[in-house]
């Protein structure tokens, strides 16, 4: 397994495998993996074919953070995810820094107070605000996740972008979990013509339902316990829509949803929404065959999931 750094380094090695005829898996991630990640990389393998390579991407983009959210404090782990790449045969992993991301890092004295505030302040310190191209989806990022994080979607499409430049990849794996992301990232490709093939996964679980991910190590003791209440929720909005001879009031479906969740002593509703799975319109009825999506902070961690109903 091969560890770069640089983005010349990077799109040097992908040019070199595009002209041998070798397919290129891409996973990007930030990192603190855990078994879903991993099943990320074992679906790239497949699709970049028997000469294919897989390139994993880990880097914690701080674009995609807002100004009271957990950028400094969101889990690292470089030698841990090194060790788990290389068990599952990862090729590449390109673990860039922010500068080499970023390059123009900081705003120039004589720059425009516009351009230095055309990123919100996602960190506590430095943050790329003399960078100022970014990549926006204006269709399907303003609900959701995009209401609740509203810079959130501009640092996701805009890295992604940059990453698929970088490692030229013919296929990416996302994952499930992240439904109104893989979304986003499928409407880039095809808006802006990519030459990739967008594969998304399904979430991987915890036995007792909760979906993983790298937020789950915030969660020590009781909290971890109450965190299971997404898992529950989905369940119990799949059983009021199964019993129901006719299309459930969305409305009521999110307060009642909203009173079984607050029940849990930590847990704080942000949103949950019911909508059609490929627009991401929301719907009035809810039956089966509609998606729930829904975020929810167990204490001071948010987690998100979702589940066609």
């Amino acid at each position: 397994m091969r560890i770069v750094n640089s983005i010349v380094t990077m799109q040097r090695l992908a040019r070199q495998w595009r002209r041998a005829g070798r397919g290129i898996g891409f996973v990007p991630t930030m990192g603190f993996l855990h078994a879903g990640h991993l099943s990320l990389v074992r679906r790239a393998r497949q699709a970049a074919g028997k000469n294919g390579v897989v390139v994993m991407s880990i880097y914690v983009n701080p674009t995609q953070f807002g100004p009271k959210e957990d950028f400094s404090k969101y889990p690292r782990d470089l030698k841990r995810d090194f060790k788990l790449c290389r068990q599952v045969g990862v090729d590449v992993v390109f673990t860039p820094g922010d500068k080499e991301m970023y390059p123009r890092w900081g705003a120039a004295a004589d720059e425009p107070a516009l351009a230095r505030q055309s990123v919100a302040a996602a960190r506590e310190d430095a943050h790329p605000t003399n960078f100022s191209t970014y990549v926006v989806e204006e269709s399907l990022s303003h609900t959701m996740e995009g209401a609740s994080r509203p810079t959130h979607f501009r640092g996701v499409t805009t890295v992604v972008a940059k990453l698929f430049n970088i490692v030229l990849p013919d296929v990416a794996v996302f994952g499930a979990k992240d439904w109104q992301q893989a979304a986003v990232i499928q409407r880039m490709v095809a808006d802006l013509n990519f030459p990739v093939k967008i594969i998304v996964a399904p979430i991987r679980r915890e036995r007792d339902g909760l979906a993983m991910s790298s937020r789950n190590k915030y969660l020590a003791g009781d909290l971890r316990r109450q965190a299971v209440v997404l898992w529950r929720s989905i369940q119990t909005a799949r059983a009021t829509v199964n019993k129901s001879a006719k299309p459930v009031p969305a409305a009521r479906l999110k307060a009642d949803l909203k009173k079984f969740i607050e029940r849990e002593p930590a847990a704080r509703l942000d949103y949950v929404e019911f909508f059609e799975p490929d627009t991401l319109m929301p719907v009035t009825g809810v039956r089966r065959g509609t998606h729930l999506a829904l975020a929810v902070f167990i204490g001071k961690t948010r987690l998100i999931d979702n589940a066609p109903l």
